[in-house]
């Protein structure tokens, strides 16, 4: 497991030194008797997402060395997300490959220029929306993440927050916007609205993807990572100070700034990066509320500091917060062709 980042990064390597549209491509004979095929590449587009997940998914399981705990009700939940997200998820992806070919196929490359009817194209936006909302999630569909994140322990969260609710975002520009344009152009707003109300409801931030611009598509992209770095730490950090002072109300909490002065330096700094603070990759991303309460009272004695696992995985988080913040446009340039490259089609159709 600890050579997987270094793997991941070995893998789409060849990747910054080319064209970043589809690469590294897969093409081998699955099922000879139906003649099925398995194909994979990646884009820019894909790129950030394939870095994060190898980064985050290292060091989560770093996070998980001690681990005991066994929710059934945080499995039950996760079950219930999946399976019942999934469902409408299917449904699209088979439609979407059944239709209008007599060799069913799902090859990316082919069905972004497939046409459909207007009617069947919303039923397939409308399906791909309802399984992304349940992934993201999106307000009404939102209420099993608070209760998964209280079942479940840090490293979990970790991977939640900052691997599988990211997988809605990039379904929805990957699948929704480059493959059933015309229908998004009638959801698009609908899309802002559910946004500005998640804002409002619950500290949310917007999708980024009505505002079918380059700056906007490549913004939501970004935030995307930037918030996967974000978000996973803040649970690692939640976690980690639950464990050790065995308090999880934020009533009961006071006095951490003394006695754990490694994990309230790491705290501050990346709420601040979600307060989007000039020179952290949450500046560049995203703006959202930051709520604090009772943190800073009389010191207890009895807290015991982060030891050198959970700093060293801090720290690796820590860097490409910065690194994102000062150099965005290391990152805004893998998917700025692709970016381009889907808009073009977009408004072509």
């Amino acid at each position: 497991m600890s050579y997987f980042p270094w793997l991941t990064i070995l893998v789409v390597f060849p990747i910054f030194a080319e064209d970043p549209l589809m690469q590294l491509k897969e093409d081998s004979k699955w099922i000879d008797v139906f003649d099925f095929h398995w194909r994979l590449g990646i884009d820019g587009l894909s790129l950030g997402s394939i870095l994060l997940t190898g980064f985050i998914t290292t060091l989560a399981t770093l996070a998980a060395w001690p681990v005991t705990r066994n929710s059934r009700l945080f499995y039950f939940l996760m079950l219930a997300m999946y399976s019942g997200g999934s469902i409408f998820f299917l449904i699209g992806v088979l439609g979407m490959g059944l239709y209008g070919s007599n060799e069913p196929g799902l090859d990316l490359e082919k069905l972004i220029n497939q046409p459909y009817p207007a009617t069947l194209e919303i039923l397939l936006y409308f399906g791909f929306l309802i399984a992304y909302a349940v992934k993201l999630p999106i307000i009404p569909l939102h209420t099993w993440l608070p209760d998964t994140h209280g079942e479940a322990h840090y490293s979990t969260c970790m991977l939640l927050a900052g691997i599988l609710l990211k997988m809605g975002a990039y379904g929805l520009i990957r699948i929704n916007m480059e493959l059933l344009p015309h229908a998004h152009c009638l959801f698009s707003p609908w899309l802002v609205i559910i946004g500005a109300v998640q804002i409002i409801y619950a500290a949310s931030t917007s999708l980024g993807i009505g505002s079918i611009t380059n700056i906007g598509l490549n913004g939501a992209i970004l935030q995307i990572l930037s918030h996967g770095f974000i978000g996973a730490t803040l649970f690692f950090l939640a976690g980690t100070a639950c464990d050790r002072i065995r308090l999880v109300y934020l009533e009961e909490l006071g006095g951490i700034s003394i006695p754990m002065p490694k994990i309230f330096t790491m705290f501050s700094s990346f709420s601040m990066a979600s307060l989007a603070l000039p020179g952290m990759s949450g500046f560049v991303a995203e703006l959202v509320m930051f709520y604090g309460y009772k943190l800073f009272h009389v010191p207890n004695e009895n807290f015991v500091d982060s030891g050198p696992r959970e700093l060293f995985l801090l720290i690796c988080i820590f860097l490409p917060v910065i690194g994102i913040g000062i150099y965005p446009d290391f990152v805004l340039s893998l998917s700025v062709d692709r970016v381009e490259t889907l808009l073009s089609n977009y408004y072509t159709k």
